[in-house]
């Protein structure tokens, strides 16, 4: 594959990796001094994206190019410790938003949380876009798994929206409780397809 692939794909798993890092540490820098749980969570959820990016850019390094084999052993490797984020991701938010039904515990209200989450969602979108395109046009397996992470914060910045947008306008205060629940389930199925995919290209 050429040099000029390659170094698309590194860059993409760069700005992912430095994007969630930024992210991850303004949102629990800001929850932890105004006790936003909401926040806080979602800057954790930054960080395991940031781990899916950094195996990328492990893969890519490590192979020196993009390969279309579906032996490559460090392709497979690539895309399992991918379904593990999956499956990391959300077991955190199945148990945060357990907590947070039982404790009946509202998301925190501010204005930060909200343009943060706008913030996230136009960015990861373009993100998704262009690593699902050069993933499946170039048929980058990996790519196109560490795209399905990405569309996963899309969703998880989306539900940190409505969540927010409802308790702060309406007071609705488990609604971000039972969205990340159902988000989580999300996170599960993409994790096992993914894992499933790893096991029938190994075949």
């Amino acid at each position: 594959m050429s040099e000029k692939l390659h170094k698309k794909a590194l860059q993409l798993s760069y700005f992912t990796v430095i994007y969630n890092i930024v992210e991850g540490i303004l949102s629990i820098f800001v929850g932890v001094s105004t006790g936003g749980i909401s926040l806080v969570g979602f800057g954790l959820d930054s960080f395991i994206e940031s781990l899916s990016g950094s195996i990328l850019i492990w893969k890519f390094t490590k192979s020196g190019h993009i390969s279309n084999s579906h032996t490559d052993k460090t392709e497979q490797k690539a895309i399992r410790l991918i379904s593990y984020t999956f499956f990391i991701l959300g077991s955190y938010v199945l148990y945060e938003s357990i907590i947070k039904l039982v404790e009946q515990k509202p998301p925190s209200q501010g204005v930060f949380g909200i343009i943060i989450a706008i913030i996230s969602i136009i960015v990861m979108i373009g993100l998704y876009r262009n690593k699902i395109n050069l993933g499946m046009k170039n048929h980058i397996r990996s790519l196109v798994a560490d795209s399905k992470q990405t569309l996963a914060c899309i969703w998880m910045s989306i539900t940190m929206l409505i969540g927010l947008g409802l308790n702060y306008f309406f007071h609705i205060w488990w609604s971000d409780a039972v969205a990340g629940v159902i988000i989580s389930m999300f996170l599960f199925k993409e994790g096992y397809n993914t894992y499933k995919e790893k096991k029938l290209c190994s075949c």
